[in-house]
């Protein structure tokens, strides 16, 4: 291989061709000339522009050395996209985006906008994974800064998109309070991914949420940023197939730029920029650019790319056509291109070496340390909140409601968004008359995507809000569950805790609803859930303790930043008796606004010593009937509630039997995945002999329609026979 009389110490093959073009000062033409006052562009800024992309090439390169060396971990690059540097310049520093994985050249020109930024450093520790990585650190390669408003994404396969809308949407929402937020009152949120996250349904959720709600005349000022290079990994993109899909969808103003043309994409996003600012309408920018390097460092694309095919892709480099803008318009002249070139790229390397004797995570506890989020001062109105409430003992529906008023009269800043929770009041009834008291703009009727409402929910915490988002049922999560684990519940550990999306989630569920809707309404798969780390569940069995959760759940929510899931006993928002009809047994007094149950607090009732029976939801509704037949007063029993289902109090659950002669742990989940299993294990590694323990689960089964709907659950006939057995009453 030829080495260019301007090449670097240890040219990669992959920069022979910007070498080679140097050396001849033969640089392709972009497919239209226009002038820099045409576009409005001072000469200076093309030079900055193109330092940008420089910046950016040079990191990628070295990503490639480091990873060759065993120092760096991660070579997803932005080569062939550092076009995205003109849409940077377009924006302001406070607007928040919400970066493709390909955007470095973005970062780096938006780190212009603000003094004292370093990002030639900051990415090479993100590359080496070092925990001195200002956003991450070192738990992964991403792309963001609290100073410049870009929260990390990771592997973005479109996950962040529904959240940018739910973004934009916070902007005009805050406006209606009167005021607030975390960015100004005229941002605009841009968000970026590529051709190949296009069409993953998450991505055309957010689309269609996005075009849904401006075709309405909801203000939505959002630039959605189609990086389309024409491939996804090995997969080509249809040609034409981008255009053809958003240039008539409704709700959106379609521009596009030729990504390999500073001045073109520098027009292009000014005009996006105006549109969305001034106006408050969504853009879709379809910016045309290539993938140069392959999909990664570990892509050998030549197993699926002719020679041809890549060297043609190689021809394209923006780099290239961007030099040829210097050298036309008589910015700077080829030496002055070089000597940039040499010095940027012997910055990288130098600080390179320095960033990989930087220090390393070398331990679980500082891996976990951000996993939860800081804390921050409560926002909670003082003084006396007016909420009519009934003084007469009800069933958790009817409490859930009036605790849900008073939350939202004391805390301004909580917003409430889920299917048909407004004007029909939900499906149960629990929000009945909120809307009506509150307004449609703070409880909010959306659209029927579960993906949408839950990224509606994280990007309106993203702007200082605290969102109450509703799942009709919990069977209708599943389609949405990767907006809590891959976004709302990992930002705080891809952030170091310097970006949160607080919010509280109620979802209806779990089983014993007889007759009505099989598996896709009686659902008892919350193994999903508990998986998560740092996220919380809970569950209620009664409605005093759903007021104690709810509130408990906000508050956790607007001062401790916690992304709270609360399952809600759907065959319980109603049921007001317990032993037979008219008896009111299962109807609970309001708690009142200050009753609050912490995670890890048990609930209990009765004091016996011979079984503790250890449950959560219906199981302790069957479990008091099943008591009524055993023990009526709790003198051979003791019934131990849950609550929590996550950061369970293994030590408190330890205690709470202590002294049983036997303990049964009745589990509504499936067998395999359940609360029982962690719950065993913790009893038997505080000493708690094997034979004392047993359970009763569900099966592993999905739940069927009609009369056999409960013949896979638990029941109190079932309680009955174990504890009979185990009393040795049998």
């Amino acid at each position: 291989m030829a080495t260019s009389s301007f090449a670097s110490l240890d040219p990669l093959p992959q920069e022979q061709r910007f070498l080679d073009a140097l050396d001849q000062d033969r640089w392709p033409a972009t497919e239209r000339d226009r002038s820099l006052d045409e576009v409005a562009l001072p000469a200076e800024a093309l030079a900055e522009l193109f330092e940008s992309q420089l910046m950016s090439r040079h990191l990628d390169l070295q990503a490639r050395r480091l990873q060759a060396r065993g120092e760096a971990f991660y070579t997803i690059g932005s080569a062939g996209h550092e076009g995205n540097a003109a849409i940077a310049r377009a924006l302001r520093p406070s607007d928040p985006a919400f970066l493709h994985y390909r955007d470095a050249a973005f970062l780096i020109e938006r780190s212009r906008q603000v003094a004292g930024q370093t990002p030639l450093w900051d990415l090479l520790l993100s590359f080496v994974a070092s925990r001195d990585d200002p956003i991450s650190g070192g738990r992964h390669k991403v792309l963001g800064s609290r100073t410049l408003n870009m929260p990390p994404q990771t592997s973005t396969i479109a996950s962040h998109l529904p959240k940018a809308v739910g973004a934009a949407h916070s902007l005009g929402l805050w406006r209606r309070l009167g005021g607030g937020g975390e960015w100004p009152a005229d941002s605009l949120v841009l968000c970026s991914f590529g051709d190949a996250s296009f069409n993953h349904s998450t991505a055309q959720g957010a689309l269609n949420a996005a075009g849904w709600a401006a075709f309405q005349g909801a203000p939505l000022p959002l630039v959605m940023v189609c990086e389309d290079n024409g491939i996804g990994i090995s997969t080509p993109t249809p040609a034409g197939w981008i255009e053809a899909s958003m240039r008539a969808r409704p709700g959106f103003h379609y521009l596009a730029c030729d990504g390999l043309d500073l001045l073109d994409t520098w027009r292009a996003a000014r005009e996006a920029v105006h549109i969305a600012r001034h106006r408050k309408q969504p853009v879709f920018l379809h910016m045309r650019c290539v993938r140069l390097f392959g999909h990664a460092g570990s892509d050998a694309q030549q197993a699926y790319l002719s020679a041809s095919r890549i060297a043609a892709e190689e021809a394209r480099d923006p780099l290239l056509f961007s030099a040829g803008l210097l050298r036309r318009h008589g910015v700077l002249s080829r030496d002055e291109i070089a000597a940039r070139y040499r010095r940027i790229g012997e910055e990288v390397t130098r600080l390179a070496e320095e960033a990989i004797c930087r220090p390393k995570l070398v331990s679980a506890a500082e891996v976990m340390a951000s996993i939860v989020p800081p804390s921050r001062p409560g926002r909670r109105l003082t003084g006396r909140v007016e909420v009519e409430t009934a003084s007469v003992p009800g069933p958790l529906a009817k409490l859930l409601n009036q605790a849900l008023q008073r939350l939202m009269a004391s805390h301004p800043h909580l917003v409430m968004a889920g299917e048909d929770i407004g004007r029909k009041g939900g499906v149960y009834g629990v929000t009945q008359k909120l809307q009506a008291r509150f307004g449609p703009h703070r409880v909010i009727d959306t659209l029927l995507d579960e993906q949408s409402i839950l990224g509606l929910g994280i990007g309106l915490a993203h702007n200082g809000l605290v969102p109450i988002l509703e799942v009709q049922f919990l069977a209708y999560l599943h389609n949405a569950e990767d907006q809590l684990r891959g976004e709302a519940a990992t930002l705080s550990f891809f952030s170091g805790g310097q970006f949160t999306n607080p919010m509280v989630v109620r979802i209806a569920g779990l089983g014993y609803q007889k007759g009505f809707g099989g598996h896709f309404h009686n659902d008892n798969a919350i193994a999903v859930l508990r998986d998560i780390p740092g996220l919380l569940v809970a569950c209620p069995s009664n409605a005093a303790d759903a007021v104690g959760l709810l509130q408990e759940a906000v508050r956790l929510a607007d001062e401790a930043q916690r992304v709270v899931v609360i399952i809600e006993p759907i065959a319980l928002y109603h049921t007001r008796d317990l032993l037979e009809q008219g008896d009111d047994g299962w109807c609970f007094s309001d708690p009142g606004p200050e009753h609050r149950l912490p995670p890890g607090e048990l609930g209990q009732w009765g004091k016996g010593v011979d079984l503790a029976i250890v449950t959560y939801g219906n199981g302790v509704y069957l479990a008091r009937q099943a008591a009524a037949e055993l023990d009526p007063v709790g003198q051979r029993l003791r019934i131990i509630d849950l609550r929590w289902l996550t950061g369970i109090d293994h030590d408190a659950v330890h205690r709470a039997v202590a002294g049983s002669a036997r303990v049964l742990i009745v589990d509504e989940c499936r067998r395999s995945g359940s609360p029982s299993e962690e719950l065993i294990t913790g009893l038997v590694e505080r000493g708690v002999a094997g034979e004392r323990l047993h359970r009763l689960t569900a099966e592993d089964s999905f739940i069927p329609l009609g009369p056999a709907a409960t013949l896979t659950l638990p029941s109190r006939v079932q309680i009955v026979e174990r504890a009979r057995a185990l009393l040795g009453d049998a």
